[in-house]
């Protein structure tokens, strides 16, 4: 007798998946705890089986440690509070409207009530997206670069990489932060890993051990239902 797909291996694939996926958030505060180096190298190896377009496989990493993410962190946020403006090699999102727009707000007043800041408190919102570029206190970082000629289809194409790092990392018990707030700093960044100015920055993943006891690991954001979200032709 065939086997029903609810008590299949298949099933089981599904759960493990589905748990990995609605199990991981970003993360807003860590432990200093380092992650051990075979660890990042196992998370990397499970995320490079991810699919790309002609399998071009344009993703491409520069992964701090120790002193190099302390230095990035101190330098980083010197940099930002000198030259604020953003300096992107991919473009931000023109606007947010609609129901992108809600989910958007709302997502940030779950983190605002969650550290007890106040929707009059501009200064404490502004101290409190000022840590995107303390990395949130991990102890490792991803930048993330595609070759430029790649355009849209090389971003397509590392979104799919940095998802499956994230699920990945989750699979091995650390947490982390996809941060388009670091590609706001694109050339600087650049320049201070040496990376060549025909790759283009998509992000930086921050990484680490979560804090428990910090407010702003304490909640979660919510999802879309499949019928809002997928159309049956």
């Amino acid at each position: 007798m065939t086997e029903t797909f609810e008590h299949s291996s298949g099933q089981r694939d599904v759960e493990a998946l589905r748990g990995l996926i609605f199990g991981r958030a970003t993360c807003r505060a860590y432990l200093p705890q380092p992650v051990a180096h075979d660890v990042i190298r196992s998370i990397v190896d499970v995320a490079r089986g991810t699919a790309s377009w002609c399998n071009v496989q344009p993703w491409n990493l520069v992964i701090t440690s120790g002193d190099s993410t302390e230095a990035f962190r101190a330098a980083l946020a010197e940099h930002v509070r000198q030259h604020p403006r953003v300096d992107s090699d991919i473009p931000f999102p023109a606007e947010y409207r609609g129901v992108h727009l809600e989910r958007r707000r709302k997502a940030g007043f779950q983190l605002y009530e969650a550290l007890g800041i106040g929707r009059g408190d501009h200064e404490a919102r502004e101290n409190q997206s000022f840590q995107n570029f303390r990395l949130f206190g991990a102890p490792h970082v991803a930048i993330v670069t595609i070759p430029e000629e790649l355009g849209t289809y090389g971003a397509v194409d590392a979104g799919g990489f940095i998802c499956a790092f994230l699920l990945a990392a989750q699979a091995h018990g650390v947490s982390t932060t996809p941060q388009a707030a670091l590609a706001m700093q694109s050339r600087f960044i650049r320049r201070h890993f040496d990376i060549p100015d025909e790759r283009r920055m998509v992000c930086g993943i921050s990484f680490g051990y979560a804090d428990p006891a910090h407010p702003a690991n304490g909640y979660r954001t919510g999802r879309a239902a499949v019928d809002d979200i997928a159309r049956f032709a």
